[in-house]
């Protein structure tokens, strides 16, 4: 096995355990919690982060995926704080959310690569900390003329470095298709692919259909209802079984998208946050799993969807 960047340093593959494939501990704006620290009490968040880190740590969690870019309020040296303090790993990224900087406009997908290329290589501003995946983000209506520039660049920096390619989408507009299409026609090697948030659809021949163009599929808003119209955790986690009985459950990952509540704004943002999903990082394996076992999952397939294949993604 190899080994894997996290934000306290290369981790062996094989101690990353448990997995889960999307979340946050904060998000914002790039350089809000500086410049507005009046929007961010970074004590306060570090501490909810920690506590709730521990719980899922208590109950098997070893891992987990941080997407979170520059433009949505990266902070390194937090999560080096968070990680340190609850004892999970955290994979950090490069590329870019949907707060594109304008300056992105002006360029080529070429100049914008390798600063992606950069972050992942050499370290992310000046932590030293190497990326561990590459992200672009598109979302409803489908990928726009910028977003498609970023995501060329990504596919670039990704062929370049081998880190692999994550991707925030809305599923119910079958983004993830255009996003697979334009990686194709960068020569993108498909099992550096990961689809994110694909499980915002009850389509489950969409996600089927990407996952045999060699794709790995996030499946990591648990337990849902966040935006109208969507699954609910129970339909999602039946979605996942019914993955695994056709013979999907060694190209699929579980996340819950999660951030601490602490991490919003305002005090209603906060109370919102806090009563949609009141079980933080935990979710999955005090819900889903049991669920997923109930409806017959064996736990080598419960191992392989959350240690395995996590594992195997990220290490290449």
């Amino acid at each position: 096995m190899g080994t894997v960047n996290t934000v306290l340093g290369p981790v062996d593959a094989s101690k990353l355990g448990v997995t889960l494939s999307h979340e946050h501990i904060a998000t914002g704006s790039a350089g809000m919690h500086t410049t507005y620290p009046q929007f961010f009490d970074r004590e306060t968040v570090v501490r909810d982060a920690v506590s709730a880190l521990k719980e899922a740590h208590a109950e098997g969690v070893r891992s987990y995926i941080e997407p979170t870019t520059f433009d949505l309020g990266r902070d390194i040296e937090l999560m080096q704080e968070v990680s340190r303090l609850s004892g999970v790993h955290i994979v950090a990224a490069t590329g870019s959310h949907q707060a594109i900087p304008r300056i992105f406009r002006t360029v080529s997908a070429d100049a914008i690569a390798p600063l992606f290329i950069k972050e992942v290589e050499e370290g992310i501003e000046d932590t030293g900390v190497k990326a561990g995946i590459i992200k672009s983000a598109s979302d409803r209506g489908g990928i726009t003329e910028l977003e498609e520039t970023v995501l060329r660049a990504v596919a670039m920096a990704s062929k370049h470095t081998g880190a692999p390619v994550y991707t925030h989408t809305w599923s119910p507009d079958r983004v993830g298709e255009q996003q697979v299409r334009i990686l194709q026609e960068e020569g993108v090697d498909m099992n550096r692919v990961y689809i994110g948030h694909s499980n915002d659809t009850r389509d489950v021949d969409y996600i089927i259909g990407l996952l045999k163009s060699g794709v790995w599929v996030g499946l990591d808003r648990f337990p849902g209802g966040r935006f109208p119209g969507v699954p609910l955790w129970q339909e999602r986690t039946q979605i996942v079984k019914r993955l695994v009985d056709e013979g999907w459950g060694d190209r699929i990952m579980l996340g819950h998208d999660h951030s601490v509540p602490s991490g919003q704004p305002t005090p209603e943002m906060r109370e919102q946050r806090a009563n949609y999903q009141p079980e933080g990082y935990s979710f999955i394996s005090r819900n889903v799993l049991p669920y997923l076992r109930e409806l017959g999952t064996t736990e080598e397939d419960v191992n392989q969807i959350m240690v395995e294949n996590p594992r195997r993604f990220l290490e290449g």
